[in-house]
C-alpha cells in the first residue's frame, strides 16, 4: 500500500472541489519527489462535470524541504515568470497543490523546423530569470568554489571509479585537478546573475495558447555564472545540436543578456566562458547519471551518459591547456564508456 499517496489523497480532498479526486500519477523525477494530477470540479459554473486539472507534488520531508521551491516560486510568479502559481502548502507533510501546465515536455517538441522559435522563447524566458534578485524571505545560495568543487568531484567519484571500476593513478589525478582549477576559476571570474541551475529541454513545457515555456525543477536555484543556465539549455544532456545552430542561439542569447545589463564581456570571452562552464556541468551530470544508477536504481539515465561525456571530450578539445585532459578522455575513459553503455551519438537530430 502506498501511504504516502493516501495522504497526499486525504489532504487534497480538505479544499473545495476536491472532494471525491482521485490521485494520477503524472511522473517522478531525478530526486524523491513525485507528482500527480488532480481535478477540481467547479461547481460554481452551470455547466455539470466541468472540471480543472492540477498537480499535486509529494516531497516526502526526510528527504526534501520545499522551501526553497515554494519561496521562489511565489517570488518568481509575482515578477511575471512562468512559474507554476503554488495554490496550496502543507511543508510539514511535504504537499503542494500546484498549477498544472500540461506535459508537453519542451523535448518532445523539438524538431529541425520547431527549435530556433522554442529555442528563442526558451532564451527570452531565461532573461527574466536571470535578472531576479533573491526572494526576500530565501536569499539564494553562492555558486562558490566549494559547491562548484564538489559537482566536480562527482565524475571521478560515482562515474570513473564507481561505475567503470578505474583506479585512477596519481598522475591521473593531478590531472583533473589541474582540470577543475581551470573551469572553477573561469566560473567564478563570469558576473553573477540568479541561476535556474537545471534549465534544459526536460524542465521547459510547451504550454497551450502560450509561447513562453513554463518553468519547472527551479528550487535549487543559485546566485552564479551567467553563463551556466544557457550552457545548460544549448548543450542539453538529453539532445545535441550541430554547433552552427548553438552558435546561433549563443548569439542571440550574448545580445540579449547584454542589452539588459548582464555583462560587458567581448562576445569572445563570452564564448570561452560558455566552453567552460559546459564542461563543468558535463562533469558534474555525468557522475550524477551515474550516481542515480548506482545508489537510486535509476538506471535509464546510463544512457545520457555518453553524449554527455562526448560534449566534454569536444569542448576540451578547443583548449590548448586541457589538450593532455583531451587525450585522456578519448583513449581511457571513453573506451571504457563505449564497452559499459555504448557509443555516443554523432550528430543526434530530433526527427519531424
Amino acid at each position: 500500500m502506498d501511504t504516502r499517496l493516501q495522504l497526499l489523497t486525504n489532504w487534497v480532498r480538505q479544499f473545495p472541489g476536491f472532494e471525491h479526486c482521485e490521485a494520477e500519477p503524472v511522473s517522478g523525477d531525478a530526486s524523491f519527489r513525485r507528482y500527480f494530477r488532480v481535478w477540481q470540479s467547479d461547481n460554481q459554473k452551470d455547466t455539470p462535470g466541468e472540471r480543472t486539472p492540477f498537480i499535486v507534488m509529494d516531497a516526502p520531508p526526510e528527504h526534501e524541504n520545499c522551501t526553497s521551491f515554494v519561496a521562489i516560486a511565489q517570488h518568481w510568479h509575482r515578477q511575471g515568470i512562468a512559474v507554476p502559481d503554488v495554490v496550496q502548502i502543507d511543508l510539514d507533510q511535504g504537499f503542494l497543490l500546484l498549477e498544472d501546465f500540461g506535459d508537453q515536455l519542451m523535448l518532445a517538441r523539438l524538431n529541425d523546423e520547431s527549435a530556433d522559435q522554442l529555442y528563442q522563447n526558451a532564451l527570452e524566458e531565461l532573461i527574466l530569470i536571470a535578472r531576479q534578485p533573491s526572494p526576500e524571505d530565501y536569499p539564494l545560495p553562492a555558486y562558490n568554489a566549494t559547491l562548484l568543487e564538489r559537482e566536480m568531484a562527482l565524475f571521478p567519484d560515482w562515474l570513473l571509479e564507481q561505475y567503470l571500476g578505474m583506479s585512477l593513478e596519481n598522475s591521473e589525478r593531478a590531472l583533473l585537478e589541474t582540470t577543475f582549477s581551470m573551469l572553477r576559476e573561469s566560473a567564478l571570474a563570469q558576473p553573477e546573475v540568479t541561476v535556474h541551475r537545471d534549465y534544459h529541454s526536460r524542465n521547459l513545457l510547451v504550454r497551450p495558447s502560450h509561447t513562453r515555456p513554463g518553468v519547472i525543477d527551479f528550487q535549487d536555484a543559485v546566485t552564479g555564472p551567467i553563463t551556466y543556465d544557457v550552457v545548460s539549455l544549448l548543450k542539453d544532456c538529453y539532445v545535441q545540436w550541430p554547433e552552427e545552430r548553438i552558435c546561433d542561439w549563443l548569439n542571440l542569447f550574448y545580445d540579449k543578456s547584454r542589452d539588459a545589463g548582464l555583462h560587458r564581456a567581448d562576445r569572445e570571452t563570452f564564448r570561452q566562458w560558455f566552453e567552460l562552464m559546459g564542461m563543468q556541468r558535463h562533469l558534474k551530470a555525468a557522475g550524477i547519471f551515474a550516481r542515480l544508477s548506482i545508489r537510486d536504481g535509476k538506471h535509464g539515465y546510463l544512457n545520457d551518459i555518453p553524449r554527455t561525456v562526448q560534449y566534454l571530450i569536444v569542448a576540451s578539445g578547443r583548449q590548448p591547456a586541457l589538450r593532455h585532459f583531451h587525450e585522456w578522455l578519448s583513449n581511457a575513459v571513453m573506451p571504457r564508456i563505449k564497452e559499459r553503455i555504448g557509443v555516443p551519438p554523432d550528430q543526434e537530430l530530433p526527427q519531424q
